[in-house]
């Protein structure tokens, strides 16, 4: 206990001797300027001075562009960029999400595996989709499309500012008798070509092909997006040329006629015409009779 105690005597003695620190003049010797200090001193004022040096340098770089400099640091422009490069990645996923979630609702309902009881539901809706059809009648084909298609686009536009991009006809996909017409009464929202066994089933429009696959239902079914909204659907068939992503060509042939499928009546086409989620009558664009 004597020994701890004499230690830290010893010590606080050390901190506390007071020593002289003097400035001379290296040609005379004469004393210009002394400091009388202790050890205690010295630390204090080291420990002080490390501090303030410290502190400033932080606060140096933190409230100004120099800390742009700093390793790991992103700069403000980068960190701007950054935040929009992850908002338009959000939208874009958003937007991605919609569109399969739009497409595939789109092959649910053109390969039967959805079922329309919404038009029972909500009487007003069947009733539009027949004024819309008889509405797009006309005495030629060609005018009826230009009629529709001019309608939905300019329908939004500005006065004087209105121009239709429609430059194309829809072709055939198949001619021949009608054994069953478009009957959204009956939910039949398509018409019933009657066919040849292997008769080639062609593309009404260019477009890409969005479904190409076999269904318990519909047998073979091909599903093509062309612009301006529209979509076609040909089921039954009895073999398909045309895989989903393909770009088809206006009159290109796609399939062959065929009787596959539980709901087949017979060699023929299934044809369903649809325009913006809506499903139009294909008579009113198509004529199906042969020359």
């Amino acid at each position: 206990m004597k020994k701890t105690t004499d230690k830290r005597g010893k010590l606080k003695q050390k901190l506390l001797n007071k020593y002289r620190l003097v400035v001379l003049n290296e040609e005379t010797f004469e004393e210009q300027l002394y400091f009388r200090l202790t050890r205690l001193n010295v630390m204090i004022i080291s420990i002080l001075l490390i501090s303030i040096f410290v502190v400033g340098t932080f606060f140096l770089i933190a409230s100004t562009p120099l800390k742009e400099l700093m390793p790991g640091y992103s700069s403000t422009e980068m960190r701007a960029q950054t935040a929009e490069n992850a908002f338009k990645l959000d939208s874009l996923s958003r937007a991605y999400d919609q569109s399969i979630r739009y497409l595939n609702s789109i092959q649910r309902v053109l390969v039967g595996e959805f079922k329309f009881d919404y038009l029972e539901e909500s009487k007003t809706e069947l009733d539009t989709f027949q004024k819309r059809s008889k509405q797009i009648v006309s005495t030629s084909i060609d005018d009826s499309l230009l009629r529709v298609i001019v309608y939905q686009e300019d329908k939004y536009n500005l006065p004087g500012n209105s121009k239709s991009k429609v430059d194309f006809v829809l072709f055939p996909p198949a001619q021949g008798s009608l054994s069953q017409i478009y009957d959204p009464a009956n939910k039949h929202f398509a018409v019933d070509v009657v066919l040849n066994e292997n008769d080639p089933i062609k593309s009404v429009a260019e477009g890409t092909v969005i479904f190409s696959e076999w269904t318990s239902g519909t047998g073979h079914v091909i599903i093509i997006e062309h612009p301006f909204g529209l979509i076609s659907a040909y089921k039954h068939n009895a073999s398909l040329s045309k895989q989903q992503g393909d770009f088809v060509k206006a009159g290109e042939v796609i399939a062959t006629a065929g009787n596959t499928g539980e709901f087949t009546t017979g060699w023929h086409l299934h044809f369903e015409l649809w325009s913006d989620g809506y499903p139009m009558n294909p008579q009113n664009f198509i004529d199906f009779s042969k020359e």
